[in-house]
C-alpha cells in the first residue's frame, strides 16, 4: 500500500499520470496516494500494538508443554509484487501514436457552438479539435478566411496519405480515441509516422472519411511543417468543451 501510494504520488507531481489519465483528475490521484499512505502507515502501526501486547501474553500449549504462536510470515514470492510499481515509477509509457489512431474511427463530433476567432491577422493557434470542428461542422466560416497553426502528431495510411491526429480522452487512456486532419499542400519531402510537427496553413473545402466508422476528416492545406518535441500532455482534452 505504501509503494503504490508513493507511486501514485511520483506520477502525480511529475506529469507522468498524463500518459494514464486526464489532467483534470491530478487532485484525485494526489488524494489517493496520500490516502493509501495513510492507511499502509496506520496499519503497521496497528501490528505493532498488536505484536507488543502478545509479547506479554503465554504461547497456547497443545498438552505437551509445546508452545504454539501465531506468527504466520508471508511467502516472499509475494515481493515480486513490487515489480509492477517499480516499472510505473522507473518507465514512462509512450503516449499512444498513430498505430491505435489508424485503428480506431475519428471521434469528432458537432460542437455546440464555434466561438470567434482571436482577433489578429496572423495564424491563429488552434487545437485540432478546435480546427476540425469548424472546418468539418462550420463549413469553414467561423476561420474568417484566417491562416491556422495546429500541431499534433503523423499518421501514414496504407496508402501514404498523411493525417495529422490528437488523442483525446474521455477520462483515461485506456478510452483515448482520434481526432484526425488530413493535410494536402506543401508537406516535408519525408513524413515519418509519430513524428509532432507544428503546420501553419488555411481551410480546404475538401472533406473526407474515416474508413473505420466512415466519420468526417477535414483537410488543412499546408503552407509550412517544422517538427516539434512532443508536448507535455501529449493528449487533446478540448474535444469535450
Amino acid at each position: 500500500m505504501f509503494l503504490l501510494g508513493a507511486a501514485l504520488l511520483h506520477a502525480g507531481s511529475t506529469g507522468l499520470y498524463l500518459r494514464y489519465v486526464k489532467a483534470g483528475l491530478q487532485p484525485l490521484l494526489l488524494a489517493s496516494g496520500a490516502v493509501l499512505i495513510a492507511g499502509a502507515l496506520a496499519t503497521v502501526w496497528y501490528e505493532h500494538r498488536r505484536n507488543r501486547r502478545q509479547g506479554h501474553t503465554p504461547a497456547e500449549s497443545d498438552g505437551h508443554g509445546h508452545g504454539h504462536g501465531h506468527a504466520h510470515p508471508e511467502p516472499r514470492v509475494s515481493w515480486l509484487l513490487l515489480l509492477p510499481l517499480l516499472a510505473l515509477i522507473l518507465v514512462a509509457p509512450p503516449a499512444l501514436g498513430s498505430y491505435s489512431a489508424l485503428r480506431s474511427g475519428t471521434a469528432l463530433q458537432k460542437p455546440y457552438d464555434l466561438g470567434p476567432l482571436p482577433r489578429g491577422s496572423g495564424p491563429v493557434p488552434l487545437s485540432v479539435v478546435d480546427y476540425a470542428s469548424r472546418a468539418a461542422y462550420g463549413h469553414g466560416r467561423s476561420l474568417d478566411g484566417r491562416p491556422v497553426r495546429v500541431t499534433g502528431f503523423l499518421a501514414l495510411d496504407g496508402s501514404g496519405a498523411p493525417y495529422l491526429v490528437r488523442m483525446a480522452l474521455n477520462c483515461c487512456a485506456a478510452d483515448a480515441q482520434p481526432i484526425k486532419i488530413a493535410l494536402t499542400g506543401q508537406l516535408p519531402p519525408v513524413l515519418r509516422p509519430d513524428a509532432w510537427l507544428q503546420v501553419t496553413g488555411s481551410y480546404s473545402p475538401r472533406l473526407g472519411r474515416d474508413p473505420v466508422n466512415n466519420g468526417p476528416i477535414p483537410y488543412l492545406s499546408v503552407t509550412s511543417a517544422q517538427p516539434v518535441p512532443v508536448p507535455h500532455d501529449p493528449y487533446d482534452e478540448t474535444w469535450n468543451n
